[in-house]
């Protein structure tokens, strides 16, 4: 049986680009387990604050709850639950969940490949995270979950797929002069830019292209809270912070809570600005909660 098709091929809700992370979360939480204990089982009434928490962070800005991912996974072969009753899951609903005692745990096939492959665990897990989050989240996704990961190697981890530019990176920062799009960051070690990323506004893995109309300039740190919801883009080419963020230091209110407001900085004169088609999946699947006022700048500082 090939686990990576499988895991490749999720059945998920989807509809005009929706993220619907519900089934990677929780297999990515359930591999995490198994790495720790393989032969334990995640009671639902155990682990549903754990997965409630994933979904809040890593889900998407609408509340969901960990009880559909918890039976629904069970169609697609690579989960099972089992209650006090016997086996089988005794629905979606929160309450049978709680109330039967379910219990899931990897199928048992699964089980048996992960014992029988030890690279398997590690190909499954980059699998999920590539295909349903991008890069910045991946590291703090595993710690999240759980996961320790051997550092990646070569290799074919999915079916046929679409081919990335490798040189996106260097068209977007092109584009923006090699200057954060946020905050107009641009250091360098000598000639060569340093802590600056090119960020998909709607994620590769959801069909974002490749193309500077779908990707800014960024500092790696506006680039991970762009990725996490807190910092958006508005129909105004502005900047939007999610009043989720909370930060009290000087250094959290000028790198993140000033920034309410403020216009993008670039693309230079002759390049097409983000897309509203992309700007608008960004705002209806990433960015959470609702954007803090503009901060009124003194005369000459933007804005």
């Amino acid at each position: 049986m090939d686990w990576l098709e499988r895991i490749g091929t999720l059945r998920q809700w989807t509809r005009s680009g929706t993220r619907a992370p519900h089934k990677p979360l929780l297999l990515l939480y359930a591999l995490g387990r198994f790495q720790g204990d393989p032969d334990g089982g995640l009671r639902y009434t155990a682990v549903e604050r754990d997965l409630q928490r994933l979904l809040t962070e890593y889900g998407p800005p609408h509340r969901t709850t960990p009880a559909y991912p918890f039976h629904h996974l069970t169609s697609d072969g690579v989960w099972e639950v089992v209650t006090d009753r016997g086996p089988g899951s005794p629905g979606s609903g929160i309450g049978d969940l709680r109330e039967t005692g379910a219990t899931g745990r990897l199928a048992r096939e699964l089980r048996a490949a992960l014992r029988g492959d030890p690279g398997l665990l590690g190909r499954m897990a980059r699998l999920l995270l590539d295909l349903h989050f991008p890069p910045s989240l991946h590291g703090e996704l595993c710690e999240a979950v759980g996961l320790d990961l051997e550092p990646v190697r070569t290799e074919r981890l999915a079916p046929a797929r679409r081919q990335r530019n490798r040189r996106m990176r260097e068209q977007v920062l092109t584009a923006y002069e090699y200057r954060c799009a946020f905050c107009g960051y641009d250091g360098r070690i000598g000639a060569v830019p340093v802590g600056l990323e090119a960020a998909h506004v709607r994620w590769w893995a959801f069909d974002g292209p490749d193309d500077v109309e779908n990707g800014l300039c960024l500092c790696t740190l506006h680039h991970k809270l762009f990725d996490k919801g807190v910092l958006g883009i508005g129909d105004d080419l502005r900047i939007l912070v999610s009043q989720r963020f909370v930060g009290h230091s000087p250094a959290a209110r000028e790198h993140v809570t000033a920034l309410a407001g403020r216009p993008l900085v670039g693309p230079q004169p002759g390049t097409l600005p983000v897309a509203a088609a992309h700007r608008d999946w960004h705002a209806r699947h990433v960015f959470h909660g609702e954007p803090r006022p503009a901060v009124v700048h003194p005369a000459g500082t933007g804005g």
